[in-house]
């Protein structure tokens, strides 16, 4: 190819409306072969959450209608009640559509250039691409706690603290949120706006179902949470993907609880705080969004493949704020969460290399290398040196 249609081609392939078309295809491609196969019982328990909400059922007990049990708040009822109320056909692809419509949102309210948006959606494209197999609403929420960091830095705290509300009723993940708090200019502002939207979020779902329902349902969920903790830890599940997860099956010891990994973890996490003076800096804003990503992710029990969607938009992140020329060891860096976080499901891996990547948790080792080495850059630089174009 000819150096003019190279550049032609980079440049189409840089444009929103291409990675539009892109999400769609993917939502169109995967709804199409999950619904051929009568495969979609995630969204069977979202569709139930609506119904189960309007005929005041108890949200969190295993139905005959769907294969598993709901770990969504009640609020999540008029989420998924404009699907529910679809024929299922068509309802599948609307919900995947509507979920990269929000991701999308997401990544393009960041304060970064058109390209570089764009480069952390082509990044993102096939984490999304599994997420979607599986119907998951992890793909909305990784645009939820995008939206609450860029208002959060456009000082729109209302805003922000509307989709911090939304996110954390819908499913606790949204709250980490929170951390992007004194990114804020107006804190009483910020506040205020969260306290009002939680109010109204936590009321709103009454409007289909009863006050005195809706309240017991919150009681349900943190019992469901609690119990579907306890057998995240088995050492042959799809879930515990996380840095405790990799610990306890390369180990083999599934006793081997996750507080002191949790205080750890918090622990490195807040350091960065103490950088107050780093906090007017783009680089450290967007360095301390991609930390809060990846860390919802390697540091819960009960993260699953599907569940990485919200740690590569955090691995993306990093990746592009780094200064240009980019070194050879964060290219490496990334290269290696790529291939093993990305695409270890996939077939370019055999069987059996899946299978030991799966069962030891492996997908979560890139996510906690870069985590750990953005926490120590978090430490260490000073982000008014880093040029990051926001236009």
């Amino acid at each position: 190819m000819s150096k003019p249609n190279f550049q032609k081609a980079i440049a189409f392939l840089l444009r929103k409306e291409c990675i539009i078309v892109l999400y769609v295809l993917l939502a169109i491609i995967a709804t199409s072969k999950q619904y051929l196969h009568h495969s979609f019982n995630n969204y069977l328990i979202y569709k139930y959450v609506f119904w189960h909400t309007l005929d005041a059922q108890n949200l969190y007990k295993n139905y005959a209608e769907y294969l598993d049990s709901n770990h969504y708040g009640p609020v999540f009822s008029l989420f998924a009640a404009p699907f529910a109320l679809l024929p299922d056909g068509l309802g599948t692809f609307l919900w995947n559509i509507a979920n990269v419509a929000i991701l999308l949102w997401g990544i393009y309210s960041l304060p970064l250039s058109q390209n570089k948006k764009t480069i952390i959606a082509w990044i993102c494209a096939h984490e999304t691409l599994t997420a979607l197999f599986s119907f998951q609403f992890n793909i909305a929420l990784t645009g939820l706690i995008l939206l609450s960091f860029s208002y959060a830095v456009q000082r729109k705290e209302v805003q922000s603290a509307f989709f911090i509300a939304l996110g954390t009723l819908i499913k606790l993940y949204g709250i980490v949120g929170l951390a992007f708090f004194f990114f804020t200019k107006n804190k009483f502002k910020f506040i205020l706006g969260g306290i009002a939207a939680f109010l109204v979020l936590f009321v709103l779902p009454m409007a289909i179902s009863s006050p005195a329902f809706i309240i017991q349902s919150y009681q349900d969920w943190y019992q469901s949470l609690t119990h579907k903790n306890s057998l995240n830890a088995s050492l042959t599940s799809f879930q515990d993907i996380s840095l405790m997860g990799m610990v306890r099956r390369i180990s083999g010891d599934v006793t081997i609880p996750n507080g002191p990994f949790l205080i750890g973890g918090l622990i490195l996490f807040a350091l960065p705080y103490f950088r107050i003076k780093q906090y007017k800096n783009l680089g450290f804003q967007l360095m301390l969004l991609a930390s809060t990503l990846i860390f919802t992710v390697i540091f819960s029990s009960g993260s699953e493949s599907p569940t990485y969607i919200i740690a590569f938009a955090g691995v993306a992140i990093w990746f592009i704020v780094q200064p240009s020329p980019k070194p050879a060891w964060i290219i490496a860096l990334f290269v290696f969460a790529f291939l093993l976080t990305s695409l270890s499901p996939t077939d370019i891996f055999p069987r059996t290399v899946k299978e030991f990547i799966r069962l030891n948790s492996l997908k979560a080792l890139p996510c906690v290398v870069i985590w750990l080495t953005l926490t120590y850059q978090m430490l260490k630089e000073d982000f008014g040196t880093y040029q990051i174009a926001n236009k």
